[in-house]
This record gives structure tokens, sequence and C-alpha cells, in this order.
């Protein structure tokens, strides 16, 4: 128990330090290379002048603020899996072997898509700092490629989980479990689908920082209680790395996470549910997330098809400083519900 125990908050804690100290470096990178949008999106035409107002100065912020700041959290947890790595491998003995969490059976896809992610992410953010605004956000055929890429990935972990490590059900919340046979790849393939679409919530300073660090945290927790110790170590790196993301994301924000940030966290997180066979609560555990992801979805059905919008303003956390919420409430409010739900997350994973 103690050397688990050890073997989670050791790399948890290198890093949650390694990105402390590699912010101060990179944050200079950032800024001296003008890392940040060049367009930020335009607001919807019909909210109220108070909202505007507030937005346009937001505007004024993130045109000089940089947008890659999930780079501080994918170096910390990279560094971290290969410090323990090579030290397996160079001092091969109990302690270090024991120290190693890279294991085929727990974190080998996680982190394979961890990086894909990441990549990615950041090809979409370089864009967006070269001004092709035009691309990324009104071409239907690069929504197009993105969606395929993530269907892509969600097949990659599909294909893994059956053929690799024979899953084949989900488990059922004090029901047992349900088979879905070799049908488990495309329901793979719409979580990841659904997970990724709740980026969105990286729209205010520290709001995808916190709400990430308590999910991810409760996975951390599950993974312990399921006896999958690398796992629930890769889980928590990547918690003290949003963690310390999070130390210079607070208000005033000193960058964003960024889609290089947000995309490697939120197909990873659809991964980690399916290994701990937790993702029928994943959506109690990211209720944020999919709060936020459903409120998008509702706004443009509504007004698709009701000429109607049901929000002042989505997603859901921009609809509550249209209303008049200060950013910094609606952010605390935000990590308190995480917290409670990744809390009542944990209990349904630990007593079903």
């Amino acid at each position: 128990m103690i050397t688990n125990l050890v073997k989670i908050f050791l790399p948890t804690t290198i890093a949650f330090i390694v990105g402390i100290l590699f912010t101060p470096l990179a944050t200079h990178y950032f800024y001296k290379y003008k890392m940040w949008k060049k367009k930020v999106r335009n607001t919807e035409d019909d909210i109220s002048l108070a909202f505007k107002a507030i937005h346009e100065k937001k505007e004024q912020t993130e045109v000089s603020t940089p947008c890659v700041g999930g780079i501080i959290i994918w170096v910390s947890v990279l560094f971290t899996i290969l410090l323990f790595f090579i030290l397996a491998l160079i001092f091969p003995n109990d302690i270090f072997t024991k120290l190693n969490f890279l294991s085929r059976s727990q974190t080998f896809i996680p982190l394979t898509l961890f990086i894909l992610g990441s990549i990615l992410g950041l090809i979409d953010d370089i864009l967006e700092i070269n001004g092709k605004s035009n691309i990324t956000r009104d071409s239907n055929w690069y929504t197009k490629l993105k969606i395929s890429i993530i269907v892509a990935f969600g097949l990659i972990a599909g294909y893994w989980f059956f053929f690799k490590l024979g899953m084949s059900s989900i488990h059922i919340p004090f029901d047992g479990s349900w088979q879905l046979g070799i049908f488990i790849i495309p329901f793979v393939i719409l979580v990841m689908l659904g997970t990724f679409s709740g980026g969105v919530i990286d729209g205010i300073d520290g709001l995808s920082g916190g709400v990430l660090a308590a999910i991810f945290g409760s996975y951390t927790f599950i993974a312990f209680t399921h006896n999958q110790i690398d796992l629930a170590t890769f889980s928590g790196v990547i918690t003290g790395a949003i963690l310390a993301f999070l130390w210079f994301n607070i208000p005033p924000a000193r960058f964003y996470m960024g889609e290089t940030g947000m995309m490697p966290l939120t197909i990873t997180l659809a991964t980690i549910a399916f290994l701990t066979d937790t993702v029928l609560i994943l959506p109690i555990i990211a209720f944020a997330l999919v709060a936020t992801s459903l409120s998008s979805s509702i706004q443009m059905f509504s007004k698709k098809y009701f000429g109607k919008k049901v929000f002042l303003v989505a997603p859901l956390h921009h609809h509550f400083e249209a209303l008049g919420w200060p950013t910094y409430k609606i952010t605390m409010r935000y990590w308190v519900l995480s917290i409670m739900f990744a809390i009542i997350g944990i209990i349904l994973a630990t007593i079903s």
C-alpha cells in the first residue's frame, strides 16, 4: 500500500515541480514570439450591451495573451514519464523498476493518444497564431478533418481495447455489465467525440484548469481503488501538470490552455474512463464538460430549427457572464461543482 502511494505521489509531485520550473522559460518564449491568436472569436450580435463591453475588454487582453499554455502540461507529463522510464533502464533494481509506470495494459494507449492529441492541437493553435482563423473557424473541411482525426483516435483506442486487452463490455453501476462485443469500438469513438466536444470550456481564466484537475484527480483515486497503479500514477501526473498550469492561469491568466492542452486531455480522459470501466460514470465526474458541451449543442439546434436562442450566449459559462456574473465567481463555482461531482463519481465507482 505504502509503496503504491509513493509510486503515485512522487511522479505527481515531480510533474507539478517540472511545470512550475518550466513555465517561466516557456512564458518568455510565448511572449517573445507572440504566440497568441491574431483574431478572437466574435460574440453574438443580440446580447446585452453590458456583456459586449466586458467581452470587448477581454478581447483586448486575449489578443496579447499566448494560447499555447497546454505545452506546459504535456511537457511536464512527458518529462516525468521519460524520467522514470530511463531511470528504470539505467538502474534496473526493484525501486526504479517499481516507479516506472509505462505499461502495455494500462498506460500505453492513453499516453499514445495524449501525444497525438498534443501534436494535433498544437497544429491548430499554430494556425490561429499565424492568423489562419479562416481555416480553423470558418472552413467546413477543416472541421470535418478534425472530427475524422478524433474518430481515427477512437478507432485506435477501440481496436486496442477489444483486440489487445480483450475488453468487450462496459460496467453498468449497480446492474452488472453490458456486453457489446466488437461494438465496443464504435462506442469508444462516440465517447471520445463527446469528451472532445467538452473542450469549449477553455474560455475564462482558470476555468478549464480547475475543472480538469478535479476530473483527473478523481480518476487517480478511482484507478488506485481498482489496483491499476500505473494508470493511477499516469492520471496523477496529468493532475500535477494541470495544477502547475493552473498556478499561472488563475486571473489574470499569463496564458491560455489552447487546443494543444484541451485536445490531449479530453481524448485521454475517454481512454482512462474505459480502462477503469467507469465510462457510464464519466458524465457525472465530468459534469462541467458535459453541461458546457450540451449548452453549445442546444444553442445551435434551437437557433437552426426554431430561430431562437436558449442561452444568452453559448457555451454556458459565457451565458453566466452575459447575466452579469463576475468571471471569478463563474470560475470558482465551476470548481466547486467539479469537485462535488468528482466526489460523487468516486463514490459510485467505488461502491458499484
